[in-house]
C-alpha cells in the first residue's frame, strides 16, 4: 500500500469522526497510531523508491550530461577536422593551380622552342634543296644544250651526208648514163 492511500485513508477517517463544540473531533487513539504504524511501514519502502528515482535521475542526468558533452567534443573536434581538410583542400587547389600555370609555360617555352627549331631546320632544308634544285636546273640546261648541240651534230651531218649522197649520186649519173649507153650499144 502507498503512502498517498493511507493519508487518503487518514484523511477519510478524521472527517468521519464525531465533531464536539468548538470546531473539536474525537478520533481513536488506537485507529490513528494503525494509520500512523501503516505510513511508517510504507514510507521506508516510498522513500527508498524516491532514492532510487533520484539517484536513477541523477544517474541518467549526468549520463545525459556526458553524453551531450561527448556530442559537442565530437562535433568540435570534426569542425576542427573539416576546417583543416577544407584548409588543406584550399591549400591543395592553391599548389594545383600554381603547377598548373608553371606546366603551362614551361608547355608555351617548349613550343615556342620547337617551333624555333622547327623553322631553322626547316630554312636549312630549303636552302640545301635550293642548292640541289640548281644543280639540278643546270644539269638539265646542260643537257639540253648538249641536245642541242648534238642535235645540230647530227642535223650536220645528215646534211653532210645528204650532200655527199647528193654529190656521189651525181657524180654517179654520168657513169650511170654511160654504163647505160654502153648496155644499150651492147645490145
Amino acid at each position: 500500500m502507498s503512502v498517498y492511500r493511507v493519508l487518503d485513508k487518514l484523511e477519510a477517517y478524521v472527517r468521519e469522526g464525531t465533531w464536539l463544540p468548538a470546531g473539536y473531533r474525537i478520533l481513536s487513539e488506537e485507529r490513528l497510531s494503525e494509520f500512523v504504524e501503516k505510513i511508517r511501514a510504507t514510507l521506508p519502502e516510498e522513500v527508498g523508491r524516491a532514492k532510487i528515482i533520484t539517484k536513477d535521475h541523477e544517474r541518467m542526468l549526468r549520463a545525459a550530461q556526458e553524453k551531450a558533452q561527448a556530442l559537442v567534443d565530437d562535433a568540435a573536434t570534426k569542425h576542427e577536422e573539416m576546417l583543416d581538410q577544407h584548409e588543406l583542400v584550399h591549400r591543395a587547389r592553391r599548389t594545383a593551380d600554381a603547377i598548373l600555370r608553371d606546366a603551362e609555360q614551361r608547355a608555351q617555352k617548349v613550343r615556342e622552342g620547337a617551333d624555333h627549331y622547327a623553322g631553322s631546320v626547316l630554312a636549312e632544308m630549303e636552302a640545301r634543296l635550293s642548292g640541289a634544285l640548281g644543280a639540278v636546273r643546270k644539269g638539265r640546261d646542260t643537257l639540253a644544250a648538249q641536245a642541242t648541240t648534238t642535235s645540230n651534230a647530227t642535223q650536220l651531218a645528215d646534211a653532210a651526208a645528204k650532200s655527199k649522197r647528193a654529190a656521189f649520186e651525181s657524180d654517179a649519173a654520168p657513169v650511170q648514163a654511160d654504163t647505160a649507153a654502153l648496155e644499150t650499144v651492147e645490145s
